[in-house]
């Protein structure tokens, strides 16, 4: 299941660094040559630009670190160099960043814990907000009307930029062709100018860029949108631009906690855990499960999963949310695919969403890990497994090893308490099982979860029936049941049968005798037991499956 790789272990299926005081940037190509000495330092980091080969990161240390193309200057070094090798940014460093955000020129925004903010990079329409439109080659601070207040986020257009105070006052500047600076006019901003109209005597406390448009939500939970709006992503039900900021109506009696906004759709988290979408949907970015705009905030279909985080930015069409459980939903533009409907993931971020599929594929917000390094006890233990540092058992499976703890065995596993108080044994062969399936049930002792596909699934389900670990059992019977297709149903449903697992085997036959056609033209079906297809074919007549 885990193979080594920079001196992190990771899934085959994605990477998953095996401490969580590291932050995981090993998905990113951009950091593929930074040695494990450097990556374990990393404690925030970014991706930007057309083809995602820019980086910025902030260490342990809190010195910061750019490598990349540098495009416009955008990594902030004092040059136009590109730099295979991690270059240090001096004027940041010590400056606690909150808050980044970038644009496509690109231009790079960051907010400190000091309220500062500082700029660098494309500066064509002046977004870096100094007044002028000279390329901006290391970090400025933007100073403008901001020098007496606390920024606390920032947000990038394509070519524009909002930044958030403590106060909950948004400030705008940069490129205004369809109004996206909200001063209701479409002159560009040279610096820094308050967003007020609908928004005076508001307190804002999120913000979110398109391409060409910003948003904003209040502390009541309402939504204000302005700037483009040719494909409906200001959510008012029209499609003409707003160079003030509007309230969407449709929103009435929601109360709206986060937004996300694509290159021209948006995500707006509730905070009730819904989730909706409006805008430009040809990739299915809306998660409608169709491919047309919407110009009003649309409900989207998430299984009653409660969810807890929206994500989305504006280089791309790609959608994500997580849910209360930790599960990753994705949908829109995925690998140059249309995905139409949440689809569920077995992602553990929303961030490895963008990593692993959108075009290109940079971060949507400054990848972050909690400086106090604090783990659950359920964390505590999942980084544990398998871990030979303070183990003191080891089973021995297909010439692998797995290494375990004892006392945790004992408590969760009465199969294991039996055993253990009878052996002082420091190292278990197993036969019985493939490494594969031992790996993954222990794994489960130590996690609650199997992350296995249905095929495997079946070998659990027969360790689970072997060792009476019924919820288990239950377990292996979701994940074939999420798995079964024309082509494995027959084999799963002869697993179910050899397990006596009766819901499976229900679910498995009611399947095959739905897809009857296809599923007895496949091998499996061919090759099926003698007496299991004459009771298959004596309950499928008695379903009516053969009745013209």
């Amino acid at each position: 299941i885990y193979q080594c790789r920079n001196g992190f272990y990771m899934r085959t299926s994605h990477y998953s660094i095996t401490l969580s005081s590291m932050l995981d940037v090993g998905k990113w190509p951009v950091f593929a040559l930074l040695p494990p000495e450097e990556l374990r330092l990393i404690r925030q980091a970014c991706i930007f630009g057309s083809a995602a080969n820019e980086a910025l990161y902030v260490t342990v240390n809190d010195e910061v670190f750019a490598l990349g193309t540098n495009c416009s200057g955008c990594l902030g070094l004092g040059d136009l160099q590109s730099t295979i090798e991690p270059r240090r940014i001096d004027v940041l460093c010590g400056k606690k960043i909150v808050s980044l955000s970038y644009g496509t020129g690109p231009h790079v925004v960051i907010a400190t814990a000091d309220g500062e903010v500082f700029a660098w990079g494309h500066n064509g329409y002046s977004q870096l907000g100094n007044g002028t439109t000279n390329h901006g080659l290391t970090p400025a601070l933007v100073s403008t009307n901001l020098l007496t207040k606390r920024v606390t986020e920032v947000a990038c257009g394509s070519h524009h930029t909002i930044a958030l105070t403590t106060d909950g006052e948004v400030y705008a500047w940069g490129y205004n062709n369809s109004g996206q600076v909200g001063s209701g006019s479409t002159a560009n901003q040279p610096t820094p100018r308050r967003v007020s109209s609908c928004l005076q005597n508001k307190v804002v406390v999120n913000i979110a860029c398109g391409q060409l448009c910003s948003m904003a939500v209040l502390d009541n939970g309402e939504v204000y949108g302005w700037g483009y709006n040719c494909n409906g992503q200001l959510g008012l039900g029209n499609n003409g631009n707003q160079q003030t900021p509007c309230r969407i109506a449709a929103l009435q009696g929601v109360n709206i906690v986060q937004v996300s906004c694509g290159y021209a759709h948006t995500l707006a988290l509730t905070d009730e855990g819904f989730v909706y979408a409006w805008g430009a949907n040809s990739y299915g970015q809306l998660g409608t499960g169709n491919k047309s705009n919407q110009a009003l905030p649309t409900l989207i279909n998430t299984d009653k999963e409660r969810m807890v985080e929206v994500a989305a930015c504006h280089t791309s069409h790609t959608s994500a949310a997580k849910t209360q459980s930790g599960q990753v939903f994705m949908w829109g533009q995925c690998r140059g695919q249309a995905v139409a409907s949440p689809h569920l993931t077995h992602f553990s971020s929303t961030d490895d969403v963008f990593a692993c599929f959108a075009t290109p594929a940079v971060t949507w917000h400054l990848l972050s890990v909690d400086g106090d390094d604090y783990l659950t006890v359920a964390q505590s233990l999942k980084k544990e497994f398998d871990s030979p540092e303070i183990s003191d058992l080891k089973f021995l499976v297909d010439g692998k090893c797995i290494h375990v703890h004892k006392a945790l065995l004992k408590i969760r596993c009465e199969h294991f308490r039996a055993l253990l108080n009878e052996t002082d044994e420091d190292a278990i062969e197993i036969h019985q099982f493939s490494y594969l399936v031992y790996r993954a049930f222990l794994e489960y002792l130590y996690t609650d979860t199997i992350n296995l596909p249905p095929e495997d699934a079946i070998g659990l389900l027969d360790l689970a029936t072997f060792y009476r670990e019924t919820r288990l059992k239950r377990l292996c019977q979701e994940t074939i049941k999420r798995g079964i297709s024309e082509e494995n149903a027959i084999t799963l449903l002869s697993a179910a049968v050899k397990y006596e697992a009766r819901d499976l085997e229900e679910f498995c036959f009611k399947f095959c005798v739905n897809h009857l056609t296809a599923v007895t033209q496949t091998q499996a079906f061919a090759d099926m037991d003698h007496d299991l297809l004459k009771n298959f074919i004596s309950k499928a007549s008695r379903y009516g499956a053969f009745k013209n």
